[in-house]
């Protein structure tokens, strides 16, 4: 745990001191709007491919916040390197690629580097390969602060991948090379794919504790993050906010509300695990998910109109892909009021 809060504290330290070089400070406000995705794992459209099932989805959602003027972060994550060639990747994903760079085109792109793509921060080449990508430099980054004035404070947000201080992920040989040699093989052999909601409930709980337990400890800042492909919201999984309302329904005696729930639950359609909660947490952790659900969802986090929301895009047969607000509050019920 140690090591990881320094880290975050650490890299909060250096972009707020020297933004630019290792992450960026932009100033937000009710005008401002952001979508925040990690997680695409982009592959080689094989059975080892994660991102496949969801790619229609993405596009459908980059499609939109592009048409709405959003800002894109990319936390992460977003090319699958340890599995893949990276000229594997490059060739299957043009059209990901190509949707990308309409916000690039538009000054309104951040890419940020994770611990499965972290090619892009320490092979020299890395720049060189963007550029030959999107048509245009790109620089990476390893996190962003949004800076924001609410109610005469100031708010700040940073957002980075979360593998930081993470011995099992920040940069770790081993890793990458039981992914590539074991992992790998052994998922494509039995057609797999491991990014659904219960798929290492352990590690996730663990880390997502420990994320909370950081940002606990900070005063009037919020931390958004991927890496974990669990979506969180005001420091619960989105599983745990529907138990809470499937609880305040039941007391109410909402028989309706307490059906739907129920329904969804049935359905499988809640996405997350449930994790340690601590007593002083202050409700500021949240978590992107992932674009690599087994089902072809995708999850993110917006920030637009002074709210910060959870949003899923999903299939829907009549009508393709949609966006469904899962949460949102107001950006100042993140402040120490």
């Amino acid at each position: 745990m140690k090591r990881i809060h320094e880290a975050l504290s650490a890299l909060f330290s250096k972009i707020k001191k020297d933004p630019g070089k290792r992450g960026l400070v932009l100033n937000f406000d009710n005008s401002s709007k952001i979508i925040v995705f990690s997680d695409q794992h982009k592959g080689i459209r094989n059975f080892v491919d994660d991102f496949a099932l969801s790619e229609k989805n993405y596009l459908a959602a980059l499609g939109y916040y592009n048409r709405e003027s959003y800002l894109y972060c990319n936390l992460g994550d977003s090319e699958e390197l340890w599995k893949n060639t990276l000229y594997g990747v490059i060739e299957s994903n043009q059209a990901t690629f190509e949707m990308e760079k309409l916000f690039l085109n538009r000054n309104a792109f951040v890419k940020i580097f994770g611990n499965h793509d972290l090619y892009w921060d320490n092979d020299p080449l890395a720049g060189f390969t963007l550029e030959k990508v999107y048509g245009q430099k790109v620089k990476i980054y390893e996190g962003l602060v949004l800076q924001m004035h609410i109610l005469g404070t100031e708010l700040n947000i940073l957002l980075t991948h979360g593998h930081q201080g993470d011995l099992q992920s920040d940069g770790n040989w081993f890793s990458k090379w039981f992914v590539s040699n074991v992992w790998a093989p052994f998922q494509a052999f039995l057609r797999i794919n491991p990014n659904t909601p219960a798929y290492d409930t352990q590690l996730k709980s663990e880390h997502n504790a420990i994320m909370y337990d950081w940002t606990a400890k900070q005063s009037n800042l919020a931390l958004i993050t991927g890496h974990t492909h669990q979506p969180v919201f005001n420091s619960l999984t989105h599983l745990e906010r529907m138990y809470i309302r499937l609880d305040a329904a039941r007391k109410d005696g909402d028989t309706q509300k307490v059906q739907e729930i129920e329904a969804e639950f049935i359905a499988g359609k809640i996405s997350g695990e449930t994790s340690p909660r601590l007593e002083y947490s202050k409700n500021t952790y949240f978590n992107t998910g992932c674009c690599c659900f087994s089902d072809g969802d995708i999850t993110g986090i917006e920030l637009e109109g002074g709210k910060i929301r959870l949003v899923k895009w999903k299939t829907d047969q009549d009508i393709g892909s949609r966006r469904i607000i899962l949460e949102e509050t107001e950006l100042e019920n993140l402040l120490d009021l």
